[in-house]
């Protein structure tokens, strides 16, 4: 073509109504968006299931149709949001962190035109680009209209009923769009993004196809010598691959998702009648079968042409034509280089040989536009069954961010892009979990308890009450940042509680009571004797008659003190006059043995607290046992105290989410006798609004422990599992102990496995009852990772810092994270 020409005069399109596009040639076009399952997430049996689905659904659709599934990559970059007035100090360095982040944003449209019957094929001699007046043949029939809505029907149902992908119908709006925002038309026309502003942009197809600034190329897959010589539903993907697992993507998301760079990935399918394309393969078998004689390619192609005709009759497959390319474009004409080397090896991953388009490039452009696709050039399109051409569909979309309020950031695999995950609320209300109970396995070094501080902080800032058990000091920094209670054991600075505290406007209900009397039962007793009846009941007339004397004296401060004199002074005397005898409740051996948790006794700090009284209202609460964890005497104390603390906030915090995370510390505590108690609140917490999260280092802890067999798994519908490589040779044993699928076990040992080198992250899988599991990256801002950081160095480095603030850890952490950016920290 040489010189300018009006667009208008060579639009194919005529008119949009009633959601169709109708072109000027009669054909009606009815398009979709379409939402693909997210890429890395499919197992092998699902691929193979959603190959059959478009199978269905393309069988279901009219002769003389033509299917057009267009899928849009276009580089984005994250944008930070900094106008949330109640971001926190971390979350602040999180959107500046991944500001600007580059990522490969992904839109799939799907257009299925019906052509007039008696429309002549277009070629590339013969387009509507090369025509200057376009008239309608024929008036469109309503009958054959509604037949063809119908199929399109039908075809839609299959696909949504297949539980892979949803279609949404495009409306008049959209396809048009208006001055404030582009539609689907001028979105290809233009290279421009989904409801961006208009920007009318010359079209050129001299020496190439320019686009306004943007260079563009067409790589075509048209001819069957340039197929790959098999194909299927998947592909190997090797970089996430093992000797013991093969990980699958779809078999064209090499062009799609995989492919860097801004591109269209067009796939055609054409359906045409059965009968009347046998007949012409027949013909052309027949003439062949005469020049055979002449040349050995002739009678391999007459061979091949038998081959074809043989399958379609023998297993009645549909006998389509398809043609699928790949348009890329840049402003930066140095770039084009590059991306004809990407896509190359893109083509070669799927054993296909890419073939730039030239001469035919502007009409095959121009048939990508919605509503035209009947005006394809025939010529590049190669003679194939329904099945093969449905394996060239792109079937995967990029990681979806959950619109859920409530979740953790989170990176997908490729970019690093940051999404939403909701683990808790939104699968529970779609019924894919019962429970939000998780269990967090990981080897040392996995990053393990990087994720759950980083899971933990997340689930504070959105309200919820946590209640930490460690050992290790791996949540110090985030503690000190929120202002938490740590408690903790050293000699200088004793751990101290305060069981017997009421706070203002609460109550000694059930719960308090029975709580203070197991503490005092413990301690009095060893652990192999046992209490009887009658010393139950002596100690709870003891409690209420000491809550009693409170209520009458406000001088009396509560504590174990107090209640210990109230017991010697007061309820011994009680007893004399009730006649209670020694052997129903030795009130002197009971004062003997506790001795030494009243003042001046050995342990008198431990019940006596005056300070961090109001756990009950304490949103962030970190119990660190590593001193005490081996102690006969502190420890079983302590975790009757831990469980009472988060039991009274399960049952009394109406409303309000809350947290127990049982680190390491729960191997001792199931030791300890607990093995009860945390079988009870992993079946019960549930019904309080609450989850409890367990988290190992070692495999041969989930197989000796039986709580953590039996109670912990088995009421865990999350599971999060790290690093799991050392584990590959005996991963059979973690699989059928935690009842991971092939799936899963192919995700879980690609964790890691082909990070980008260029960020500082780590790999995380995560399986909601497995129904869905995915890996995910946990990359943070400097900020977050020194404030998550368990290396003992970094830590102390920290607490120099915040010291020059006067403690400010948050002012500490902002001036050494900017010293370490400017090279600064020591």
């Amino acid at each position: 073509m040489s010189g300018l020409v009006d667009i208008d005069k060579v639009f194919p399109i005529y008119k949009v109504e009633n959601d169709c596009i109708l072109s000027k040639c009669g054909d009606i076009t009815v398009a979709f968006e379409a939402t693909l399952p997210e890429i890395f997430t499919l197992s092998d049996q699902e691929y193979e299931s959603f190959h059959h689905a478009w199978v269905k659904a393309i069988k279901c659709l009219p002769v003389n149709s033509v299917f057009h599934k267009q899928d849009w990559f276009r580089s984005r970059e994250v944008n930070g949001a900094f106008d949330d007035k109640i971001l926190t100090f971390l979350s602040h360095s999180s959107e500046r962190f991944f500001n600007e982040r580059p990522y490969l944003d992904h839109t799939c449209y799907i257009m299925v035109t019906k052509k007039l019957n008696d429309r002549k094929d277009s070629s590339s001699m013969f387009s509507t680009l090369t025509k200057r007046n376009i008239v309608p043949e024929e008036t469109i029939n309503e009958q054959k209209l509604q037949e063809f809505h119908d199929s399109v029907g039908q075809f839609e149902r299959i696909l949504q009923d297949s539980g892979f992908v949803k279609l949404r119908r495009i409306k008049d709006d959209e396809l048009t769009g208006n001055k404030h925002a582009v539609g689907l038309l001028e979105q290809y026309c233009f290279l421009q993004s989904k409801g961006a502003v208009p920007v009318v942009k010359d079209i050129s197809f001299k020496d190439g196809i320019f686009i306004g600034d943007d260079h563009c190329k067409l790589f075509a897959l048209a001819d069957v010598e340039d197929m790959p010589s098999l194909c299927g539903s998947r592909i190997n993907y090797d970089k996430y691959s093992t000797d013991k697992t093969k990980f699958s993507v779809g078999f064209a998301s090499h062009l799609g998702q995989l492919l860097p760079c801004n591109h269209i990935y067009n796939q055609y399918i054409f359906i045409q009648d059965v009968q009347k394309t046998i007949k012409q393969l027949e013909s052309k078998r027949l003439r062949l079968q005469s020049l055979s004689s002449y040349s050995r390619e002739n009678a391999i192609s007459r061979d091949a042409t038998n081959d074809f005709l043989n399958e379609a009759i023998a297993s009645q497959r549909l006998p389509v034509k398809a043609h699928f390319n790949v348009l890329v474009w840049t402003e930066d004409k140095k770039d084009l280089k590059e991306i004809k080397t990407q896509v190359s090896s893109a083509l070669a991953q799927m054993d296909a040989s890419p073939k730039q388009e030239t001469d035919g490039a502007p009409q095959i452009f121009w048939a990508g536009l919605p509503g035209n696709e009947a005006d394809f050039p025939m010529n590049d399109t190669f003679d194939t069954f329904a099945e093969q051409a449905t394996c060239f569909l792109n079937l995967e979309t990029n990681y979806q961010s959950s619109i859920s309020p409530v979740g953790i950031r989170m990176g997908d695999r490729l970019t690093g892009k940051p999404v939403h995950v909701d683990i808790s609320d939104e699968p529970m209300k779609k019924g894919i979990i019962t429970n939000r109970n998780k269990f967090i396995l990981g080897p040392s070094g996995s990053g393990k308890s990087f994720f759950t501080n980083h899971m933990v902080r997340s689930y504070y800032e959105q309200g919820t009450h946590i209640v930490l058990v460690d050992v290790g000091h791996s949540y110090k920094g985030l503690c000190d940042l929120v202002n938490g209670y740590y408690f903790t054991y050293d000699e200088a600075n004793p751990i101290k509680f305060n069981p017997f505290y009421i706070a203002d406007g609460d109550t000694l209900d059930t719960e308090k009571k029975e709580s203070i009397k197991t503490l005092l039962l413990a301690l009095w007793k060893k652990d192999d004797e046992t209490f009887n009846r009658s010393e139950y009941v002596a100690l709870s007339i003891a409690l209420q008659t000491y809550y009693k004397r409170l209520e009458t004296d406000k001088s009396i401060f509560p504590c174990f003190n107090t209640f210990y004199e109230f017991l010697r002074d007061e309820f011994v005397i009680i007893l004399k006059d009730d006649k209670v005898k020694e052997k129903d409740f030795d009130v002197e051996n009971f004062l003997y043995v506790l001795r030494p948790y009243y003042k001046g006794g050995e342990f008198d700090y431990l019940l006596n607290a005056r300070e961090n009284l109001e756990l009950l209202k304490e949103r962030f609460i970190v119990f660190e046992l590593d001193n005490i964890k081996d102690h006969p005497i502190l420890f079983p104390v302590v975790t009757i105290i831990i469980m009472e603390v988060f039991i009274s906030k399960m049952r009394k915090l109406k409303g309000i989410r809350k947290m127990i995370l049982i680190e390491e510390a729960w191997k001792a505590i199931a030791k300890e006798g607990m093995a009860e108690y945390i079988k009870y609140l992993f079946k019960t917490v549930r019904k309080f609004f609450g989850e409890a999260i367990v988290v190992t280092q070692e495999v041969e802890d989930i197989i000796s422990s039986p709580v953590v067999k039996q109670a912990i798994i088995n009421n865990s519908d999350c599971k999060i599992l790290l690093d799991q490589s050392k584990y590959q040779n005996k991963f059979d044993l973690i699989q059928e102990l935690l009842g991971l699928t092939e799936k899963e076990k192919a995700l879980i040992l690609s964790i890691n496995k082909s990070n980008d080198p260029k960020r500082k992250y780590k790999e995380v899988f995560i399986s909601l009852a497995g129904v869905q599991s995915k890996v995910y990256a946990t990359e943070v801002s400097l900020e977050e990772y020194l404030a998550y950081t368990t290396e003992e160095s970094e830590k102390m480095k920290v607490q120099q810092y915040a010291k020059k603030w006067n403690g400010d850890i948050r002012k500490g952490i902002a001036e050494l994270a900017n010293d370490i950016r400017l090279g600064n920290a020591a």
